[in-house]
């Protein structure tokens, strides 16, 4: 009669005839519990555009199947993508920093602008484009001034974007939307605007171009700057 003598994979155990018979354990059913908790984890971070670090993973949902860390990821990023159309995109391999690109809506930037955050989202177009035309950067002091055009004004309160210097230093930045770099050697110090990997990975310059064409006309005396 054949024996069973476990091997190192999960759930798998050697026969001694040679043979591999593969059962479900208690540990892969758990680690598939895992799998839906990460899922979930970042859905949540995904209502915010908060960036997802690999050390917040393993501390909020792996942190007792960390030999299994790549499998997990690998299964819950399928699950993503074929349920909700969401890709787990690694943007900083050092620190192991991800975020979720909605691989859906990939026309014209309609993926950026969706819920409550359609007139920020629309903002940030506007920004993107004009930084594109600028050659890929932009000071702030340029940006202000354009927005400054388009009757937005970062030293007051916008009605629809609230504190629009915070917006766009703040949480466009922290959303990875927007890079914003010091300049060596400027007093007061100033800094340059760049396309951050978020908005890379989710529209791309043609996208924002035919949206830039499409909304030029509503843009006034501004519009002429684009």
């Amino acid at each position: 009669m054949s024996q069973r003598k476990r091997s190192k994979g999960l759930g798998c155990s050697q026969m001694t005839d040679g043979e591999v018979d593969c059962i479900p354990t208690q540990v892969e059913r758990h680690s598939q519990d895992q799998v839906n908790e990460l899922v979930q984890f970042l859905l949540v971070k995904d209502q915010k555009k908060i960036p997802i670090k690999r050390t917040d993973i393993l501390k909020n949902v792996i942190w007792e199947y960390k030999n299994a860390y790549s499998e997990i990821v690998k299964k819950a990023d399928k699950i993503l993508q074929e349920v909700f159309g969401l890709q787990l995109v690694e943007i900083d391999s050092k620190r192991h920093i991800y975020i979720l690109v909605n691989k859906l809506l990939h026309a014209e930037g309609q993926h950026l602008c969706r819920g409550k955050e359609k007139e920020k989202m629309g903002l940030l177009l506007v920004i993107l484009s004009f930084i594109f035309m600028k050659g890929n950067s932009v000071k702030d002091s340029t940006l202000w001034e354009f927005l400054h055009l388009l009757r937005v004004y970062p030293g007051r309160q916008h009605s629809v974007f609230g504190d629009v210097r915070k917006l766009v230093t703040e949480e466009f930045v922290r959303q990875k939307y927007l890079e914003a770099t010091p300049i060596p050697l400027t007093e007061p110090p100033e800094f340059k605007f760049q396309w951050g990997p978020r908005a890379e990975k989710e529209t791309s310059k043609k996208d924002v171009l035919n949206f830039v064409a499409k909304v030029r006309p509503f843009l006034g005396c501004g519009g002429g700057h684009l």
